[in-house]
């Protein structure tokens, strides 16, 4: 089990920035995601982090890139990354979610084409329930690299272990989960997600 999944996510100030500035009130937002007004508010504050599959529809009704939320990305020019094209184990942006998903950025800066990830799914952790799977724009690519990680395309279910890898359309509703006593640890690309458009939730 990895500390970083039970550390605040610290997203809360980026998505009520953009909330205000777009001039949208918490109970609208509230109503669009689907959730309570009072957890929007408990999320901008960072005393909760969102599950995968509300994050998702938060930043679709926002107009946020996924790459806008990580940590260093609201940090003075002075103390951002440079263009250096390596970024070490230590010098990750994270990202963590309810109930035990944590995403690193593995890319310097955001890139808005493609989000280049480490995704943890720990025991018992999933992106969304089982009867609301979601869809969004773009393509996605996963590499397993330890544990076992369940992907359901559509109708289809994957049992993926290391070394296993997946492609899928994001259009396709679709879901991730841990399967097994051990956490699901992998490689994951989203390209295109910037065609996404607003919708109601069908990732990972």
């Amino acid at each position: 089990m990895t500390d970083l999944a039970h550390e605040v996510s610290h997203i809360g100030p980026r998505l009520r920035a953009q909330r205000e500035s777009l001039g949208i009130s918490l109970r609208e937002l509230a109503r669009r995601v689907g959730v309570s007004a009072s957890l929007i508010s408990q999320i901008e504050r960072d005393k909760v982090n969102p599950s995968v599959s509300t994050l998702y529809a938060l930043v679709r009704e926002l107009g946020l890139g996924m790459g806008d939320l990580f940590s260093t990305d609201d940090l003075p020019l002075a103390a951002r990354p440079g263009p250096s094209a390596l970024v070490t184990a230590g010098e990750r942006s994270v990202i963590s979610l309810a109930s035990g998903v944590t995403w690193e950025r593995l890319t310097a800066v955001a890139d808005p084409g493609v989000e280049f990830l480490k995704v943890v799914y720990d025991v018992g952790s999933e992106s969304c329930p089982e009867d609301s799977l979601m869809r969004h724009g773009g393509k996605e690519y996963g590499y397993v690299t330890g544990g076992r990680l369940g992907v359901q395309v559509g109708f289809e279910r994957y049992d993926l272990g290391p070394g296993d890898s997946i492609s899928f359309d994001s259009s396709s509703p679709h879901r991730l989960w841990t399967i097994g006593p051990e956490p699901a640890e992998a490689i994951w690309v989203v390209v295109g997600r910037q065609s996404d458009g607003r919708g109601s939730p069908a990732i990972g």
